[in-house]
């Protein structure tokens, strides 16, 4: 049985790390690692992603990719608490000291694949320009099934970054292959950084170019845990295409003046806000 009163609790401490974070550094990207953070609560603490902390390399390990890399915070604040290193590190985000080699930290303001001296374990892929995770975790999928293991890749995407071409590639060649070991997760907060996505360049409908595509579709509320759960579930289900995972969800969920607005998604907090979202967050 799923304990979504501990995930819902693990959710929340997560924000406040991602807070800290970011005003620690005075840079960083709130807006969307609140939005993305508990579809990665499910996934890592609900019993999706199969994966061993004291063995990040294990070979039938599954695989999870940010490619939306700008929301760190979020990625960096999982992995600590799911164990791969310790949580004080995450005070050495976007520092140039740290636990990695040379002085520097290993949590850099996008994530750095581990076997980089400066990355840190648990990352897969090194990520940060937009429109390239799908890409990777195609072929990391592809390398999953001549190996004849039964792992899984899931991929994380930002709606603004969907606007990059190269992921249409991806989304036909990974339908054409029926690659379905990948799990696609749109974080579809409808925000990027410059305003509205339906604004600038419109990426909708989703749901029907993704089926036009090849792909299984599940729409659901990207902050209910227990939908969240059971799109994994249906997700992993699927046979014979890939499965795509559109998360609607709230840019700076979680502290209220972030909320739905796009002017928080790069942008640390002073003092005074950074105290009332930990003030909001601790209620």
């Amino acid at each position: 049985m799923v304990d979504f009163d501990r995930l819902e609790k693990i959710a929340r401490e997560l924000r406040k790390e991602i807070i800290n974070m970011v005003y620690n550094a005075q840079s960083g990207h709130p807006g969307g690692s609140l939005s993305a953070i508990d579809i990665l609560t499910v996934l890592y603490f609900g019993g999706v992603l199969r994966y061993d902390p004291n063995n990040p390399d294990k070979e039938d390990r599954d695989r999870f990719i940010l490619s939306k890399g700008h929301a760190s915070p979020a990625l960096y604040s999982v992995l600590s608490y799911a164990g791969y290193f310790p949580r004080e590190e995450l005070s050495t985000y976007r520092k140039t000291k740290g636990f990695a080699l040379d002085g520097y930290s290993r949590l850099q303001g996008h994530p750095a694949w581990q076997h980089n001296k400066h990355g840190a374990p648990g990352v897969e892929a090194s990520t940060g320009s937009l429109g390239q995770g799908l890409s990777v975790g195609i072929g990391q999928a592809l390398s999953i099934k001549l190996w004849g293991k039964d792992s899984r890749v899931y991929v994380m995407l930002g709606d603004g970054e969907i606007q990059e071409g190269m992921v249409w590639e991806a989304v036909m060649f990974a339908g054409h292959h029926r690659v379905d070991n990948l799990c696609a997760i749109l974080d579809n907060n409808n925000l990027q950084i410059d305003g509205d996505v339906r604004e600038i360049v419109n990426i909708h409908p989703l749901k029907e170019k993704f089926e036009a595509f090849g792909w299984h579709v599940v729409d659901i509320d990207g902050h209910d845990h227990k939908q969240i759960y059971d799109a994994f579930m249906k997700a992993k289900a699927t046979k014979g295409k890939p499965a795509v995972i559109i998360a609607r969800t709230v840019k700076g969920k979680g502290v209220s003046f972030m909320e739905n607005n796009f002017k928080w998604h790069g942008v640390a907090p002073s003092r005074e806000d950074y105290e009332r979202a930990l003030a909001e967050l601790t209620v």
